[in-house]
């Protein structure tokens, strides 16, 4: 079964294998099986679920919350309260190839808060908007605005959701944001008006 051992004040499961040359913040759980890269950067308090594989120079912010079996390679940053559902699967390299070995890392960004479901597939070069939702097994090619939902194979924006998750409805129309409000805790968000527009509904 193993154990966690709590080293300089992170809980290591029995299995886990660490580079001395990473960095890994105070709080954080690694279970079992997870791999980390020499010169990764984790924060505080953050969750590595089972057969996380975390790359070499990744950069992980406080409180990320990564479940079993996510790899995540060189050229991926995610900020501060990120989720990654089961087995979401990060990209580096946009023309991959066994026999090239030229290739660059092409970087990805997902921003504060946001949510990648279980299954859902990444293509690097793209950056995922503050609190942005990504459905479960959607195939993500694009950027996706902040609190912007999305979901399909190519993944398209439906809608926007709440800090909570919960889908939000729109109040009134501005120059330059829609303010619109969560289904469930009543919050207000202001939507940038041109990313709005992108749901075809005005």
């Amino acid at each position: 079964m193993g154990k966690l051992n709590l080293i300089n004040g992170v809980k290591i499961h029995d299995s886990a294998e660490i580079d001395d040359r990473c960095e890994i913040g105070k709080g954080t759980y690694v279970w079992k099986n997870v791999q980390i890269r020499e010169w990764a950067k984790i924060g505080n308090n953050c969750i590595l679920g089972k057969d996380v594989y975390i790359d070499l120079e990744v950069k992980i912010g406080n409180r990320v919350k990564i479940q079993n079996g996510v790899s995540v390679y060189k050229g991926v940053t995610l900020e501060d309260d990120v989720f990654l559902g089961p087995y979401v699967v990060l990209t580096n390299d946009l023309y991959p190839r066994a026999f090239d070995y030229s290739w660059s890392v092409t970087d990805t960004l997902i921003k504060k808060g946001a949510s990648v479901g279980a299954n859902a597939t990444i293509i690097c070069g793209i950056t995922i908007g503050e609190y942005a939702m990504i459905g479960a097994g959607s195939v993500v090619k694009k950027n996706v605005p902040d609190y912007g939902l999305v979901v399909g194979n190519p993944a398209k924006l439906i809608g926007f959701v709440c800090k909570c998750g919960r889908r939000v409805k729109k109040l009134e129309i501005g120059k330059e944001y829609a303010k619109m409000s969560c289904t469930k805790c009543k919050e207000i968000i202001n939507v940038k008006i041109e990313e709005y527009k992108l749901l075809g509904l005005e």
